[in-house]
């Protein structure tokens, strides 16, 4: 009875508009209890916007996150950087890539995370899934998380005989020590029951997992839901694997949204926990889909849409309208100040981030959505990138090259000759590119050098 009557009490705080303060419930002797709310951010590996059918993709069977779109809200234009790593060290520390990105599988340890940000507030925080940020034993809880269950810590991504060792018969590390797993163990299984325990262990405080997905990363094997599903199998031999199993992936993908959310359900937790789900960054090659009858290429890599334009879905009853759909820009940056902020904890000036919170858009608020959002791209992290600043229309590259995207989504042909509005939009996209111009900290432009 106490706890429904504080679930009521948070649901009327945040529909007045004040989610992100520090929420109080009466208990049943009249003292104050502090109430934050659980942060759940999932991740996809390599699943493009044209994956998911609540944004018209008719290829794969994604229930959940359909229902959890219907339920809360999604956007249409959510971008991250074209590769895992790149995208990852943005989202977690709210900066573009131009500024701290050091190079590939690796985040520079004087960064400050998001879950550092949360824990120093009372969060106990949790990391399950792929990490390629380090192979130092410490680096997860030196990154913030007070337990880690991770693919690609301390033991490169194959086996010693070349199989892939992520996925049937996995090596998983939980922190930072590799652990003896039964035969038949599959990795995001492995990954998900962490992450179930974890909340189970964790109930009565607020905590806050980073569920950076193994799926749906090639090589594309059987799930265990595949009818050709092997246990004994010692992991595919080759690095893509065979295309045709990527439907399943997906599927079971959305499966283990599903069992994070029947979690939250059963320890009576859903109410109080705000869901964030997107993907690092477009699907891979040579993956085709269909979304809205239109035949879409996985583009993993490339500076285009199919490359960079990822779903984005918030799940939040009683806070996030259901059924919103949101045309505002989001990119990776913005997640690090949107938690913050769903938490109530302040992001310290001295960071300089460069992300924005959309907090507001979700409780239905107009909020101060983008003009424009930046990216800065270079998978070694050599002093120069390729650059873009786009809007929901417009991009433009440092190079000078400008689209029209909403006509022109492969960047075929770039403009001529512009219209007064083009000129208008062009100059304000060159302001934003100039002020990266000189972003790139002298002892990145170094390190880049070697």
């Amino acid at each position: 009875m106490r706890e429904a009557k504080q679930r009521g009490l948070l649901k009327a705080f945040t529909t007045l508009g004040i989610t992100g303060l520090l929420s109080t419930c009466l208990t049943a002797e009249g003292q104050g209890v502090s109430v934050k709310p659980n942060i759940v951010l999932i991740i996809a590996d390599d699943l493009g916007y044209e994956c998911i059918g609540a944004d018209g993709g008719t290829s794969y069977k994604t229930p959940v996150l359909d229902n959890l779109a219907k339920t809360g809200a999604r956007f249409e234009h959510c971008y991250s950087q074209p590769l895992c790593t790149p995208s990852r060290v943005q989202i977690m520390t709210g900066m573009y890539n131009v500024r701290n990105y050091v190079r590939f599988g690796l985040l520079d340890r004087r960064q400050t995370t998001f879950a550092h940000l949360l824990k120093r507030d009372g969060y106990v925080t949790c990391i399950a899934g792929k990490w390629q940020l380090g192979n130092q034993q410490d680096a997860p809880q030196h990154f913030g998380f007070d337990e880690a269950c991770l693919w690609q810590h301390t033991v490169r991504g194959n086996k010693t005989d070349g199989h892939d060792n992520r996925y049937v018969n996995p090596t998983i590390d939980i922190n930072g020590k590799t652990i003896a797993l039964p035969e038949g163990s599959f990795g995001p299984d492995v990954c998900s029951d962490f992450l179930c325990d974890f909340m189970e262990a964790h109930k009565a405080e607020p905590f806050f997992i980073y569920y950076p997905m193994i799926l749906t990363h090639c090589p594309f094997v059987p799930t265990p839901d595949s009818m050709d599903w092997d246990p004994t199998s010692k992991g595919s031999p080759s690095y893509k694997g065979q295309a045709k199993y990527f439907s399943d992936m997906v599927t079971y993908m959305d499966k283990m949204v599903g069992k994070i959310t029947a979690k939250l359900e059963t320890l009576g937790l859903r109410d109080n926990t705000l869901i964030l789900f997107t993907s690092d960054n477009g699907t891979d090659k040579p993956v085709v889909s269909f979304m809205n009858g239109r035949r879409v290429a996985g583009g993993k890599g490339k500076m285009t849409d199919a490359g960079t334009r990822v779903p984005l879905i918030a799940n939040w009853p009683g806070v996030i309208p259901e059924g919103r759909v949101y045309t505002d820009l989001v990119d990776f940056s913005d997640f690090l100040p949107t938690l913050c902020e769903a938490a109530g904890v302040a992001v310290p000036s001295a960071l300089k981030i460069d992300g924005r919170s959309f907090l507001p858009q979700l409780q239905g608020k107009k909020g101060a959505p983008r003009e424009w959002i930046y990216c800065w791209y270079n998978r070694s992290g050599r002093p120069t990138g390729k650059e873009w600043t786009r809007n929901q229309r417009y991009k433009l590259y440092r190079t000078g090259e400008f689209y029209d995207v909403s006509k022109d989504i492969f960047e075929k042909k770039p403009f001529a000759t512009l219209s007064p509005e083009a000129q208008r939009m062009r100059a304000m996209l060159q302001e934003a590119l100039d002020r990266y111009k000189n972003a790139r900290p002298v002892e990145l432009v170094n390190e880049g050098e070697k």
